[in-house]
């Protein structure tokens, strides 16, 4: 590891900024993770986008069709790729503990940077915080890498702003991806801004939160590589004119991006978002392909009407 385990906090506060996206994982036509492809959107987000970290084998990275073998397969290729270009952030969730712990300790021999963890699924619990204290608490035991929370509506409930601040006191616990309403999030960054780093998914709210809530970290999602190209890198020009100080060009920068989040807002079918945002990536010129079962494939139909929009969005491609 880069830090020792009374260090994280301070590491990660120093290192951990900017604008970090939820790598997908290409798949061959009979469901094999296509490594080569994989490398291939890797180098491009790096070393085209500037992107800064990567999340591997997310809920973006269907992590949850894949076996563990091949989530550690995909932290040690991440690992490997990223080199000391970029950042990486391991899921390591699972809704049986074990797994967690056991992904955790691959996460950290390989050389990841950190891990993430969401809020699990707690059957019958209707008062679940001394529980949830007592799951990050235990992870933490077990591994000295840097572990960022994970709280969203996928979970059943919303972890408090409050019980995120006690578990800011856990020496290993650097960050949170927290995917709820802005008035929790501005709450939880007042009450445990100088423990952790606060961050949400949404790249709408990501220049707002930069400018009035002082945050370094995009924590986050595909918007890095999907609002992007080498020729268009708007995302990361309003984030680095933000971080300058230079707010009002900033706005101007992000509000120029409207049209292509439009086009991919209204585009996207229900049940549908790998299969969309791949073929998406198909249209940017990264690796998209196929989406591993029981998710959906988009129809010919939708891929036209997705077609059609992007070409009219504005993204410079050359």
């Amino acid at each position: 590891m880069k830090y020792t385990r009374k260090d994280a906090k301070a590491h990660s506060r120093a290192t951990m900024r900017g604008v970090w996206a939820a790598a997908n994982t290409p798949f061959h036509a009979d469901g094999s993770i296509h490594e080569d492809l994989y490398r291939r959107n890797v180098d491009h987000w790096i070393n085209d986008l500037g992107i800064d970290g990567l999340f591997i084998a997310g809920k973006q990275g269907e992590f949850f069709s894949m076996s563990i073998d091949e989530r550690k397969r995909m932290f040690d290729l991440s690992v490997e790729m990223a080199g000391d270009k970029a950042q990486t952030i391991m899921s390591c969730s699972d809704q049986n503990m074990d797994v967690v712990i056991d992904l955790a300790k691959h996460a950290q021999a390989c050389g990841a940077d950190y891990i993430v963890v969401h809020a699990p699924v707690l059957h019958f619990l209707k008062a679940q915080d001394e529980t949830l204290t007592r799951y990050y608490e235990t992870i933490a035991s077990k591994v000295d890498i840097g572990i960022a929370l994970w709280s969203h509506p996928d979970s059943g409930y919303l972890m408090s702003p409050e019980l995120c601040n006690r578990l800011a006191d856990i020496e290993t616990v650097v960050a949170i991806k927290y995917s709820v309403p802005r008035d929790m999030y501005k709450n939880l960054t007042a009450l445990a801004g100088d423990r952790i780093l606060v961050s949400t998914a949404s790249e709408e709210e990501w220049l707002d939160n930069i400018l009035e809530l002082n945050w370094q970290l995009y924590l986050c999602s595909s918007p890095p590589y999907t609002l992007q190209t080498k020729a268009d890198r708007r995302m990361r020009d309003y984030t680095d004119l933000a971080f300058a100080g230079k707010a009002e060009e900033a706005r101007a920068v992000s509000a120029s991006l409207q049209p292509v989040r439009d086009a991919i807002r209204r585009t996207r079918p229900a049940e549908k978002l790998h299969s969309h945002q791949k073929y998406w990536q198909e249209l940017l010129g990264q690796a998209g392909g196929p989406v591993r079962q029981p998710l959906l494939e988009l129809t010919e139909g939708q891929k036209r009407q997705t077609r059609e929009a992007f070409e009219a969005c504005g993204l410079k491609l050359a």
